[in-house]
């Protein structure tokens, strides 16, 4: 296989998990039922920056949250899958409705639920907390854990090589 760095160029577009890549593992139960997250916001910096680029941003999470939803509308990301049971279906969907194909894909998980998806997708990431079936099969492994900026670390990587981190839109959200 080729040096990881040169293969990013061929990359198109980032797949997000969210519990354990854009947030913590953590999750607070709060009293209305409601399940309370944190997010890194260089982590949204670096997708809505990555949007503005060019790339398609495409989240899927097996999660069903309101808030969360809201989050990644605001940074402009158009493909949200939530409440997934079966993220390949949602993969497929997302590539359906695109001009390119899983190889031109960056995918981070974290944990079983995304083991299939990134067997088929051309980058599988993974932050550094993640569990040892997905280290195992991923090509990059970030040194940062879930939601503590490992999104920002694939999508600034794949940005400067392809040339387009910190020219003039870098300035701006």
């Amino acid at each position: 296989m080729s040096n990881f760095k040169e293969e990013l160029s061929k990359v198109k577009a980032f797949v997000f998990d969210v519990d354990g890549v854009l947030s913590n593992a953590k999750i607070y139960l709060h009293p209305g039922n409601d399940l309370m997250r944190s997010m890194n916001i260089k982590d949204g910096y670096a997708i809505q920056y990555a949007i503005r680029k060019g790339y398609s941003i495409c989240i899927i999470t097996g999660g069903n949250s309101q808030a969360v939803e809201q989050r990644f509308r605001t940074l402009g990301v158009k493909d949200i899958y939530m409440k997934s049971r079966n993220k390949m279906e949602n993969l497929e969907d997302f590539l359906a409705q695109n001009e390119f194909g899983a190889e031109n894909i960056l995918y981070m998980g974290d944990d079983l639920p995304d083991y299939p998806v990134m067997k088929e997708v051309g980058f599988p990431t993974c932050p550094s907390d993640a569990a040892e079936e997905i280290k195992s099969i991923s090509t990059y492994i970030s040194d940062k854990p879930g939601g503590e900026g490992c999104v920002r670390d694939v999508i600034e990587q794949v940005l400067r090589l392809q040339g387009k981190w910190m020219d003039a839109d870098a300035f701006t959200w």
